[in-house]
């Protein structure tokens, strides 16, 4: 029974990381993929899993069978998760919102609540029954929490691997849900197996089971799931002829066709348009810069080239070579599949040249000089986006640009609405470009402001006589940059009135690892969309490591007057130390995240395999403390040992990431590099899963049930890491960067160790193991 039992958990760890990502990835298309949404929705799964554990999950001390209720918890497990796709495809109708459009904060907040609940906290709830039944069938209450946690955290491992390379490549997130609960449902018949002919199970349970296998089997194999998927896109996509929906490693693509006119949804956010693009937008794009420059031959395009971008900038006679970098092969694909005259041409032209390769690491690695040099990127929105927008891609496009040459980047503006998260954004921008650049030009405009930079003061002076004549010289036919047009946008108090207009902004340097610019586009879109909260952007954005470390501080002493005259609050050391080390894993693996997305932009393919590592670790952790130390006197010596290397940890291991930043765009050292993430992964989960076991052979000393002080602790756990996801994902890492949230993770991590440390002796001595 006991080797039943242990499938059992593997399947619920599996069961569980599946389930977390592929819910992960739709709500990432609803939520416009942005690092916040990353953090909250991460944040939302691990406190109802809490709530799962802590609440439900204490039903497994009632008398009755808990392999019964494991099963039919299990069962409901296994529905809610297809409903909670559909419900999460449905969710922007349901709120009022249109297709594209933006969510705010509290409805990305309220709404991933609501549809994450029964399928985490049903989850939460299958580990608090997990561990009465190990502690029953072994005999061992002390050890139980332990091996239950090390067993999950395997099945998670081969959960990230398995929908990594087997389920996102090869099934939609539906069918993979409707396979996963055939999957949950064997395994509990397989559970029972021993109790049948008993009497000591209701044949209704085997029946339920059977029929649950039967009914998910037959959707995926007889292609109904298919048919499931379909019409819950068809939902999503209301009012709109969707003509191909699929996720690529690099994100989600939508397409959807009107008549002839095709637009392109990446993530959920409208990003081309074809055959007839945003003219006015694509003209001033192109053609302002490239007729700035005196003869522009040689053109790099980063992102969104495809759809009127390059059509424009062939126009230019002078123009011999037209380099496009997209990312996402799928994108192209889809424009040879679903061809119109506008990118048939362009894609054609013997001039292009198409790079499937990011951005960033085509500049670090080509030894090819540019005349003009476009980032197609709206906004830095998101970590991927603003690599385009920090002072490093900054000097890294200076030094492939020729001396004349002009880097083109374009930010939100508006003559009319003014909002100081807007203005932030504009003024952070324009002063880190103004680190690397000696003369920068703005063109403002009603809905998009052109930054054009250049090591030549000439980009300054461009007027509208110079740039008309250019017009006309190179014979160029625009259909929305008239001469009058050129004109108003020229017009030299346009400088003057955005120099103004930034008056005041921040003049932080937005960086890779500091990346103030999401920050700032995450608060100026939620302004528009929650006016309410403007002042809490506000006020998050004057948080420092130094008003942290008073806060932390004060809290300790707030402890330890409680502790002095509330004798009970000595037992909190235990909880506490865990809630702050679930905090810290949730940091870790939002920074390696944040890291990774930093560095190479493509960090979706990735988080499967980053938290399948990280929970390798946490599970090699938890299998060494389990067995040692054998002595129960030995555990708290070893816990505050597990604290102090903790500290030490989190404040050094950021440190190798910033060292490697700057690496050689060598193929040896990116697979070096990356290589790196993975081991660092394995060594935070190793930290952060080996002191569950520990905690809780100190904290149950003989007077709590198993089952209980499993859940107490594990929902510390868990609390600790829905307090790291909000506080890491909205304010620590785009408002203090890499370094300053290891110093507060390093700082939090500090004040259980001195509650530890500091705790009475009756309190760690003379355990009953």
């Amino acid at each position: 029974m006991s080797r039943r039992i242990r499938i059992a958990i593997l399947v619920m760890g599996f069961s569980g990381l599946v389930a977390e990502i592929l819910l992960l990835r739709e709500l990432l298309i609803v939520f416009a993929g942005n690092e916040l949404s990353i953090g909250v929705i991460l944040a939302n799964w691990l406190i109802l899993e809490a709530l799962g554990c802590f609440f439900p999950g204490r039903l497994a001390e009632r008398p009755g069978s808990r392999v019964e209720a494991f099963s039919v918890i299990t069962l409901l497990f296994a529905v809610s998760l297809p409903a909670a796709i559909v419900l999460t495809r449905l969710l922007k109708s349901m709120i009022g919102a249109s297709v594209g459009e933006s969510i705010g904060f509290f409805p990305m907040l309220y709404g991933s609540f609501l549809i994450l609940m029964p399928v985490s906290m049903l989850h939460g709830a299958l580990f608090t029954f997990s561990c009465r039944m190990e502690a029953l069938c072994s005999g061992r209450e002390d050890a139980s929490a332990g091996r239950v946690y090390a067993y999950e955290t395997v099945g998670t491992i081969v959960g990230g691997v398995v929908c990594t390379y087997l389920l996102i490549p090869h099934l939609n997130a539906l069918t993979a849900s409707l396979a996963l609960g055939a999957l949950n449902c064997l395994v509990c018949l397989f559970l029972l197996a021993p109790f049948w002919g008993t009497g000591r199970l209701p044949r209704t349970v085997g029946v339920v089971l059977g029929v649950g296998v039967l009914a998910f089997g037959s959707l995926v194999l007889s292609g109904r799931g298919e048919r499931l998927h379909e019409a819950s896109v068809e939902a999503q996509w209301r009012h709109q002829n969707v003509v191909h929906y699929e996720n690529s490693r690099y994100g989600n693509i939508c397409l959807v066709e009107n008549e002839g006119q095709y637009t392109y949804f990446l993530d959920g956010v409208p990003s081309l348009m074809t055959p007839i693009p945003d003219i006015p937008r694509v003209e001033e794009l192109v053609h302002l810069p490239l007729l700035a420059h005196p003869g522009p031959e040689g053109v790099l395009v980063l992102s969104g080239g495809a759809g009127g971008v390059l059509h424009e900038a062939l126009k230019h006679p002078s123009v011999d070579t037209v380099e496009y970098a997209e990312l996402d092969p799928l994108i192209l694909e889809l424009l040879r599949r679903y061809p119109t005259p506008l990118t048939a041409s362009e894609l054609s032209d013997e001039r292009v040249r198409i790079r499937h390769v990011d951005g960033r690491l085509l500049l670090k690695t080509t030894p090819n000089r540019y005349d003009v040099i476009l980032v197609g990127i709206e906004e830095p929105s998101n970590l991927q986006a603003n690599r385009f927008f920090t002072e490093a891609f900054f000097s890294l496009a200076k030094d492939r640009l020729n001396p004349e040459g002009i880097l083109v980047v374009g930010l939100p503006g508006s003559l009319t609405y003014a909002s100081e998260a807007l203005k932030d954004l504009n003024s952070c921008i324009f002063h880190t470009l103004e680190r690397v650049f000696p003369h920068i030009r703005v063109i403002p405009g009603e809905s998009r402001n052109l930054f054009l930079s250049s090591d030549s003061r000439d980009v300054r002076s461009i007027d509208r006589t110079g740039i008309v004549h250019r017009l006309d010289r190179r014979g160029i036919r625009a259909e929305g940059l008239l001469p009058w047009r050129i004109e108003q946008k020229l017009h030299p108090g346009w400088q003057a009135w955005f120099d103004r207009f930034i008056e005041g902004g921040s003049r932080k340097i937005n960086a890779d690892f500091k990346p103030l610019g999401t920050f700032y586009s995450i608060a100026h879109w939620n302004a528009l969309l929650a006016p309410q909260l403007r002042g809490l952007f506000g006020a998050l954005e004057r948080v420092s490591v130094r008003g942290v470390a008073v806060a932390l501080l004060a809290l300790l002493m707030l402890y330890f007057l409680l502790r002095r005259r509330h004798v009970q609050f000595a037992r909190a050391g235990i909880p506490w130390a865990i809630v702050t080390t679930g905090f810290a894993g949730m940091i870790f693996d939002l920074m390696l995240i944040f890291a990774f997305q930093a560095m190479y932009g493509y960090v979706f393919s990735w988080i499967g395999l980053l938290v399948a590592f990280f929970m390798a670790g946490a599970a090699g952790g938890a299998m060494v403390t389990t067995r040692f130390p054998r002595r129960a006197e030995d555990c708290p010596r070893w816990f505050r040992r597990m604290e102090l290397v903790l500290v030490c940890w989190a404040l050094g291991w950021p440190l190798l990431f910033l060292a490697i930043h700057g690496h050689p765009g060598t193929a040896g050292a990116f697979v070096l590099s990356k290589a790196l993430f993975l081991v660092v992964s394995v060594l935070c989960g190793l930290l952060v899963g080996a002191q569950f076991p520990l905690a809780n052979r100190i904290h149950r000393k003989g007077r709590t049930s198993a089952s209980g002080t499993a859940g107490l602790l594990y929902a510390s756990d868990l609390l600790g890491g829905w307090l790291g996801g909000m506080a890491g994902a909205v304010v620590l890492l785009p408002v203090l960067g890499l370094i300053g949230t290891s110093i507060t993770v390093g700082l939090l991590k500090l004040t259980s160790l001195a509650v530890v440390a500091t705790g009475p002796a009756r309190y760690f001595e003379g355990e009953t193991i």
